[in-house]
């Protein structure tokens, strides 16, 4: 598998604003695809986003993206295609149930990307994802 990929973590914030004043003004962080639920950050080449999830304090939570139901928090890698079908195909070889079966998610708009959920053995949710053009990772 390729080796040296961009990470992509998502985890709960308070207030959106104070994410963006932080991660924006003082990491210096570039905003990428934004609503008003949740906000994308490039963290030096790696894809963080804050989700608003009032009260949650490092428990797991579920916020609607793209009509699924995403666990918050979760932590991947981003993946080029090829590895992203090969690690597919030896999740659903073992047997491993999915949170969020492989699928394309925005397909033909900007971020267009393959992703897929699933727990380890500890119940820790994995989003492993890939695009077809590293580009469009922080495309708006």
């Amino acid at each position: 598998m390729t080796r040296h990929r961009p990470f992509h973590l998502a985890f709960p914030v308070h207030d959106l604003g104070a994410a963006r004043d932080f991660y924006a003004g003082v990491l210096g962080c570039r905003e990428g695809r934004a609503s008003d639920e949740w906000i994308d950050f490039d963290l030096f080449g790696n894809q963080i986003t804050v989700h608003l999830v009032p009260g949650a304090a490092g428990d797991a939570a579920v916020k609607k993206v793209d009509g699924h139901g995403v666990p918050i928090p979760h932590f991947g890698v981003i993946l080029t295609m090829p590895d992203w079908h090969v690690l597919r195909e030896r999740i659903e070889a073992a047997g491993i149930v999915f949170g969020v079966a492989p699928h394309i998610r925005w397909a033909g708009k900007p971020g267009e990307q393959a992703t897929m959920f699933f727990r380890d053995p500890s119940g820790n949710a994995l989003e492993f994802k890939a695009f077809g053009d590293d580009s469009a990772i922080f495309a708006t």
